[in-house]
């Protein structure tokens, strides 16, 4: 697996989850597969069935956060530079193709989420802004069509 870009934030977020699958979770589907197994019949029993697939999805999670965790590059936020976008950076745009202004923090795939305004540096706008500077328009590759954005601004 390629490296993890996480903030601060998310690094304790994947942290916390993980610790609340392996601790909490964990014993939460041991009992509820106990409480089915004394049902009797295993071969017909769908509560045995159901709680044996929210283990397997539950084991599946943990080592998925593991693995995520193993290659976890931490953003340290006081040595971003603010004159080049990179992950981490709040950047300000005018999408001067479809006529508006916004404002996104470049984060890793693990913590996108386009409703609190943070794309993914895989993302077609966030790896098309990575490596340029203050007043540069650059033209990116969109599902959509190519799009020109100007960085106004970046901290």
């Amino acid at each position: 697996m390629a490296e993890v870009h996480l903030t601060p934030e998310g690094l304790k977020e994947l942290e916390d989850k993980l610790n609340h699958l392996k601790n909490i979770r964990r014993t939460e589907i041991a009992e509820l597969i106990s409480e089915a197994r004394a049902q009797g019949d295993l071969s017909e029993n769908a509560e045995y069935d159901a709680a044996k697939e929210l283990q397997a999805k539950n084991e599946y999670e943990i080592a998925e956060l593991e693995t995520m965790l193993k290659n976890a590059v931490v953003i340290d936020e006081s040595v971003l530079d603010a004159d080049t976008v990179e992950v981490g950076n709040t950047v300000r745009i005018t999408n001067k193709t479809l006529k508006f202004d916004a404002e996104y923090q470049i984060v890793g795939t693990a913590e996108a989420d386009p409703y609190k305004n943070r794309i993914s540096n895989d993302s077609p706008i966030g790896k098309g802004l990575l490596g340029h500077k203050v007043g540069e328009t650059v033209e990116i590759e969109t599902p959509g069509g190519v799009v020109q954005i100007k960085i106004k601004g970046i901290k």
